[in-house]
Parts: structure tokens; C-alpha cells; sequence
């Protein structure tokens, strides 16, 4: 096989680099926001629905919900996040003592890591000896803690991301139902959930390279049985007032 053949079979994009991976984290944790926006929003506008043909209270219903999805979404995520960058401060705070402190002590954790790791005593030391020359700080955090000074998670963005995501998912459901007339409220929307769902549980399928065909049924009856459930109780509840 030539060179050129075993370079282009090879994936053109893997997460190989930290930040990469977080790429691939956030998109995996903005699909899953708008799956959530979808099944809420849907399972609420459709019992709703259900007990009423009134447009503006599913309107309220909808939109009430979607307003709160969203920033519980967004304050779950601030302090989640903002709690995992304290902590990450944290041990990088307590890694910049230790090099102060007992230079020598981290040098031979270093090369200890890298034996572990299979290298050859000789090979481990001239390593380690050559990343801490030129930049000790990094070459432990990158080793012992898996992290990049420079690259630290974000609370806001990781907010700001999480709202918006449940916003667009909560969108449709509600768009669906409000545009449509009184008698295909409930199937239209019951179809636009469902093709929604197929859509992010195949990109969350294709983020974790895990087979399409299982997560996309896995979603799609999961938001079914929701939709249902509401609706029974919004039939339930409507039948009682009237």
C-alpha cells in the first residue's frame, strides 16, 4: 500500500488534541440540550394541546417553558462548570507549589509517569528532562492532570451554549403546533418531534461513534412515550374541568 493510500484511509478528524476533544464535548453536550428543548417543550405544548384548542394558552404553555428550560439549563450549567474550573485552578495552583517547592520530588513523579507508560529508564529521564527544560509547569500539568493552562473550561460559554441549544430544540415542538391547524396540531407535531429526535439522536450516534440506527430509536421512543403521556394526561385533566 503506498503512503498516499495509507494517509488517506486513515479518518481525516480525531480527537487527538485536548482541544478537539472539547470541541467535541461541547457540540455532544449541545445536542443533547436541544434533544431536551424537544421532548420538554413537545411532551408540554402536546398536553396542553390535549386539554384545550385555546392557541394562546398553549402559546403561554409552550413558551413559558421554553423560557424556563432554558435558563435552568443555563444556570445548571454555569455553576457545573464553574465549580469544575475552580477545581482545575485549584490543582494548578497546588502543581506550581510543588515545582517550587520540591523541584527535584516532581522531576523523578515525571519520570516515573513516563516508565509507566513504557519507556526505558535512560529514555524516560532524557524525556522528562528535556519537556522540563522547556517548560516544567505544562509538561506536568499536561501529564499528571490532563490540562491546558490556556484552555480552561468556560462557565459562560458553556451557559450561554446549553440555553441556546434548548432554545432551538424547544423551538420546533412549538413552532409545529402553533402553525398548524386545530386538527393536525397534534400529529403534525407528534411527526416534527420525531424527525427532530432522529436528527440529534444521529449526531449524537455519530459523535460517539456509536451505532445510528439504536440511538436514534432509543430518542425517538423515548420522546413518543412522552408525548403520549402528556397528552393522556392533558385529555384526563381537560375532560375533568369541562
Amino acid at each position: 500500500m503506498s503512503a498516499h493510500r495509507a494517509e488517506s484511509s486513515h479518518p481525516a478528524v480525531e480527537p487527538h488534541s485536548p482541544s478537539l476533544a472539547g470541541r467535541l464535548n461541547w457540540l455532544r453536550a449541545g445536542v443533547l440540550g436541544a434533544n431536551d428543548g424537544i421532548v420538554s417543550t413537545a411532551g408540554l405544548v402536546i398536553g396542553v394541546a390535549a386539554a384545550t384548542t385555546e392557541r394562546s394558552a398553549i402559546f403561554t404553555a409552550g413558551f413559558a417553558g421554553l423560557a424556563a428550560g432554558a435558563v435552568s439549563m443555563a444556570l445548571g450549567e454555569y455553576v457545573s462548570v464553574s465549580t469544575q474550573r475552580d477545581s482545575e485552578r485549584a490543582l494548578l495552583s497546588m502543581e506550581r507549589r510543588e515545582l517550587s517547592e520540591t523541584p527535584d520530588a516532581e522531576f523523578e513523579e515525571l519520570v516515573g509517569i513516563y516508565k509507566r507508560k513504557g519507556l526505558r529508564e535512560d529514555t524516560a529521564r532524557t524525556v522528562a528532562r528535556e519537556l522540563t527544560e522547556h517548560d516544567a509547569f505544562a509538561a506536568h500539568v499536561d501529564v499528571e492532570l490532563g490540562l491546558d493552562p490556556d484552555e480552561l473550561t468556560n462557565p459562560w460559554q458553556a451557559a450561554g451554549s446549553s440555553a441556546l441549544s434548548f432554545t432551538l430544540g424547544a423551538a420546533i415542538p412549538l413552532m409545529a403546533i402553533l402553525l398548524t391547524p386545530v386538527h393536525l396540531r397534534v400529529p403534525v407535531t407528534f411527526l416534527a418531534v420525531l424527525l427532530a429526535l432522529a436528527l440529534t439522536g444521529s449526531v449524537s450516534a455519530a459523535l460517539g461513534g456509536a451505532r445510528r440506527s439504536r440511538a436514534v430509536l432509543r430518542v425517538a421512543l423515548g420522546g413518543a412515550l412522552a408525548m403520549l403521556v402528556t397528552y393522556g394526561i392533558g385529555q384526563l385533566v381537560g375532560t375533568s374541568i369541562t
